[in-house]
């Protein structure tokens, strides 16, 4: 009997061995997402990306190594191709509103952007641009106005905005003097942060608030001299600050902008895009990496839209940035109203699947971080 009674228990257990195996699975994959990278390739279409894989002779690119991929739809609340503004708002806070407004509906009712949320549960936060951090893109994520171009009052809302790290272009927005005879910079540093003017500057700081000027407005395209590593670099600096502030039980929310690629696709530069697109790429890679070295760290790659039209055809007699007899051809100088892919990878990659608007991406990341 006792040996009878030995075989069923074992029966047994093997019976249940796959369902605990199952749950322990199951269990590995709703890992908690403890930081948010936020990739924005302003422009960047997925014709844009395939131009690079092209160009690189098929060597593997950072999106490569995506661990899934989703696609999104971009229009906004009035137009079916949308601005950076309106797309900026949908990415950064899941509602829509209409070209050319930043956090806040058609009549103008405000509402908070997922970074505005986060830091109100503890979370830290960074921008990390090629812009003026006063830009549409950037912008969205904490400023609230009904016009993209109050670039004073956005200044001022990103004073307030309570971000750690925050690198880009933009200095003159806040160096003008003001009544009082004080700038915008001088209260930075009135709440405790560094102000910077090149990234070699923030190379000591590894911790705090840090806000680096880099530029009077934009800053320069890689064709035209910035370091083809800026973003790269600058990304591995955001991650260190944002790490050291979060501290070992913390979280934060880095947003990425590749910015430029949308400045050399609306000048049908196809040059010009290969080099910011490889400059994002490189960036792409880095944020990759930490997520390898930080379990439950999300990558998030996208776009607020597709600017140019571009497409790829073979046609030796147009223009080729090589020998293949691929030709580059653009359908607009502004933006198109294509649907633009999503990359993913790390913590919580595999949860974000599917054809869907640009605001069910950001309901889904900000469930994902627990702020929905």
């Amino acid at each position: 009997m006792r040996k009878l009674a030995w075989t069923a228990w074992a029966l047994a257990m093997l019976a249940v061995a796959p369902d605990l195996s199952a749950r322990e699975s199951s269990r590995a994959k709703e890992e908690p997402v403890r930081n948010v990278i936020y990739m924005i390739g302003d422009g960047m279409g997925l014709t844009h990306v395939s131009m690079m894989m092209l160009e690189e002779g098929y060597r593997p690119t950072s999106f490569d190594r995506s661990q899934n991929v989703a696609l999104i739809t971009t229009y906004s609340a009035n137009n079916r191709v949308t601005d950076s503004a309106a797309a900026g708002t949908a990415l950064a806070s899941g509602r829509k509103t209409n070209n050319g407004m930043l956090g806040m509906t058609p009549d103008g009712e405000t509402f908070e952007s997922m970074m505005e949320k986060a830091m109100e549960e503890g979370w830290k936060a960074g921008l990390v641009v090629t812009v003026y951090l006063q830009h549409a893109t950037p912008a969205a994520f904490y400023a609230h106005v009904p016009s993209r171009n109050d670039l004073d009052e956005i200044s001022e809302q990103f004073v307030e905005s309570g971000v750690d790290v925050a690198f880009g272009g933009g200095k003159k927005f806040l160096a003008a003097e003001r009544g009082d005879g004080k700038t915008l910079i001088d209260e930075l540093k009135a709440k405790d942060y560094r102000v910077v003017y090149d990234l070699q500057e923030a190379d000591a700081v590894d911790r705090g608030r840090i806000v680096g000027l880099f530029s009077e407005e934009y800053m320069p395209t890689v064709l035209n001299g910035r370091d083809e590593n800026y973003l790269c670099d600058a990304t591995k600096k955001a991650l260190e600050i944002l790490t050291n502030n979060a501290g070992r039980k913390g979280g934060f929310l880095l947003m990425v902008e590749g910015s430029q690629i949308d400045s050399e696709a609306h000048a049908n530069n196809a040059q010009g895009i290969l080099a910011e697109t490889r400059d994002f790429d490189r960036a792409v890679g880095a944020a990759m990496d930490y997520a390898d070295a930080h379990p439950g760290t999300l990558v998030v790659v996208t776009a607020d839209h597709e600017t140019s039209g571009l497409s790829i055809t073979s046609n030796e007699t147009d223009f080729t940035l090589s020998d293949s007899g691929v030709g580059y051809h653009f359908g607009t100088t502004g933006h198109s109203g294509t649907m633009v892919p999503v990359y993913l990878y790390g913590t919580g990659a595999e949860r974000i699947n599917g054809v869907m608007d640009n605001t069910e991406l950001s309901k889904k990341i900000q469930s994902l971080m627990g702020l929905e």
